[in-house]
């Protein structure tokens, strides 16, 4: 009998915190845990978290995880953890957290992102500098909205770390940051990965930011063992290693087997997110592709939305629905919603740029205004918004014969139907939709691999622990894909005019 080799994975995202015990022996998973997340919301655009949160969901997601796998924390012999993007965690000397963290969907500092971009030459200019064109949402402009807001507390800043570069600091007392969620802060140029230190020094002459960075290190290097004290709250080995750990999207992409050129893994989360894995940094002109560097060695052309499951939530909320009931209503309708279009841009937008935009619902009659068209143009509107990112990606050169479809959404066959035909595409689910938590369970394994204790290569692990499930696959209907398109076509007359008026 095969001995068990056990890793703990996990995802701290904006919702909550999810926990993946995962044999790599086997490539089975053998338990999941999770824990919530609540959110500080103004609206001002702010969307903040208390830190504290997250270790508290940490450690619950945790001990749920190890319950349900049968398996003792004593047992484990890594862990990678997986964090939100583009947030910002500031400390001081003494390691304390100043002020709650600001999210990838905070747009309080959209002023501040503009003011940067501009000083930048423009989407143009920063793309030509760093790779990415910084939009609002990505760590800088929060930096500048803290000097600017919070002077007395910038002079404080210790050190600046990203969601998943403070749970590994709290795990192991290092701080250090790896080139794939580092590529998401807007002061990281992706083709060399390095820090742009200029950028910084426009922000604070002093020096402060650049003195408080953390070191890089590549993916597949482990930041360090668990604190005593640490390990003793977790129950876990002390001796466990903590892999780099990155991103949700680039971890997402290992929890996928997206590490070659050929796969577009989809994510439909709080945010809706479609990457592809690249060789080279090839810089998309467009704007809206973010080309950050994976977290498997390579590069990680993206595209984000800033509304899905939040925007789908909050209409079932507004009927007091269930998931099932709020599916049943959806399918009451037909395609298009009996003429009713949402722009679901809640939290503003990135894909299609519209930061200052809010939600709109176009279209109504008497006849229209039902519970079950609502419901319908939500879930369009959303997937529209994913369509129109997968056509900027498709206008970049990245092609794939099937999407693999991953996050809460994905449970749905109706939106999984409905992804396949407005993308024209065969899709299909992973086993394992917390892809996120898998990726950073196999991160943590090939960490330990590097290190010459286990020889695994990242291609062998994906092979044998992220697994397709057939009766998953979902075809597009001919007849679908032609009646989406005239929806879709009307969704972009939309966006148009308010892209004008940005």
């Amino acid at each position: 009998m095969t001995k068990r080799q056990l890793y703990l994975g996990i995802d701290c995202g904006t919702q909550g915190t999810k926990a993946l015990i995962l044999d790599v022996a086997s490539g089975d998973v053998l338990g999941l845990g999770a824990a919530p997340h609540s959110l500080i919301s103004g609206a001002n655009g702010r969307r903040e978290q208390d830190v504290e949160q997250w270790c508290e969901a940490f450690a619950l997601a945790t001990q749920r995880a190890l319950r349900a796998a049968g398996v003792g924390g004593q047992e484990i012999l890594g862990l990678g953890v997986s964090g939100q993007q583009h947030g910002l965690v500031l400390l001081d000397r003494q390691g304390r957290v100043l002020r709650p963290a600001k999210l990838w969907c905070d747009t309080e500092s959209s002023e501040q992102n503009r003011r940067l971009l501009e000083y930048l030459g423009g989407e143009q200019g920063s793309l030509e500098r760093l790779g990415v064109a910084i939009a609002p949402g990505y760590t800088v402009s929060k930096l500048l909205w803290t000097r600017e807001r919070h002077p007395q507390l910038f002079q404080r800043i210790a050190r600046i770390l990203l969601p998943h570069d403070y749970l590994n600091y709290w795990l192991t007392g290092r701080a250090c940051s790896e080139y794939g969620d580092a590529s998401g802060t807007g002061y990281f140029n992706v083709r060399t990965r390095q820090w742009d230190l200029e950028l910084l020094r426009h922000i604070d002459p002093d020096g402060g930011l650049e003195a408080a960075l953390p070191e890089l290190i590549e993916a597949d290097r482990p930041v360090g063992t668990l604190l005593p004290a640490i390990a003793e709250r977790l129950g876990l080995n002390p001796a466990a290693r903590v892999s780099s750990g990155g991103g949700d999207n680039m971890l997402g992409a290992i929890g996928t087997g997206n590490i070659q050129p050929g796969v577009i893994t989809m994510s439909l989360g709080s945010s809706g997110t479609l990457y592809a894995y690249a060789e080279q940094p090839r810089v998309s002109r467009d704007a809206a592709v973010a080309t950050f560097c994976s977290s498997s060695g390579g590069w990680l052309p993206l595209i984000c939305t800033m509304n899905l499951t939040n925007a789908t939530g909050a209409v079932r909320e507004l009927f007091e629905l269930d998931l099932a009931r709020f599916n049943q209503r959806a399918a009451e309708a037909p395609i298009g919603a009996g003429g009713v279009c949402m722009l679901p841009f809640l939290n503003g937008e990135r894909v299609p740029a519209l930061p200052r935009a809010s939600g709109s619902l176009l279209g109504l009659t008497l006849d229209n205004l039902t519970q079950a068209n609502l419901c319908r143009a939500v879930l369009e509107g959303t997937t529209f918004g994913l369509r129109y990112g997968l056509d900027l990606l498709r206008r970049n050169g990245l092609q794939s014969q099937r999407i693999r479809l991953i996050g809460g959404g994905s449970k749905s066959p109706l939106w999984r139907q409905m992804v396949a035909d407005i993308m024209h595409t065969p899709v299909v689910c992973t086993e394992q939709s917390e892809a996120a938590a898998l990726g950073a369970a196999i991160q943590a394994a090939w960490c330990r691999s590097a290190d010459g204790e286990q020889r695994y290569s990242l291609a062998q692990l994906c092979q044998r622990c992220v697994k397709l499930d057939p009766a998953s696959e979902t075809l597009p209907i001919a007849a679908h894909v032609a009646a989406y398109q005239q929806v879709y076509e009307r969704y972009q007359q939309h966006v148009a005019t308010l892209l004008k008026s940005e």
